[in-house]
């Protein structure tokens, strides 16, 4: 049993998965910071310096705070200003994904296109290794 997990555990494609889940876990929060470290405060200064991360709406009357995590503890809120920041940082996760598997198909595509055509020996020789396969 422990050899049939080795096995599986050290196929190319769980080896893969487990690289990109760690990669793409730190590029979240890169991205996160610069929506909230960069972006966003950029926002706030062209819209009159606007801080989107306290907008909320109290669901109670019990709440007078100024500050979202003061009324978060008050009562209950509607805390769309994070929700705004969450849905730009998605945004922009989704965008610079796109561009990079966009990069990677066009470099992919050039490679194919630089390959050397296959010869009359190396297709007879493919066309060999697949008979010996099969008996």
């Amino acid at each position: 049993m422990f050899e049939e997990f080795k096995k599986f555990a050290l196929r190319g494609n769980v080896v893969d998965l487990a690289v990109g889940v760690i990669i793409g876990a730190a590029f979240g929060s890169i991205v996160s910071s610069l929506v909230g470290d960069i972006i966003m405060p950029l926002i706030g200064a062209l819209t009159g310096g606007l801080d989107f991360s306290n907008y909320f709406l109290p669901l109670s009357s019990k709440v007078t705070a100024d500050t979202l995590v003061e009324a978060k503890k008050q009562g209950a809120v509607l805390a769309y200003g994070s929700f705004l920041t969450i849905t730009l940082n998605f945004m922009i996760i989704a965008f610079v994904l796109f561009l990079v598997i966009r990069a990677l198909g066009r470099l992919l595509k050039k490679e194919a296109e630089k390959a050397p055509p296959v010869s009359k020996q190396e297709l007879l020789m493919t066309e060999i290794r697949d008979l010996l396969k099969k008996t």
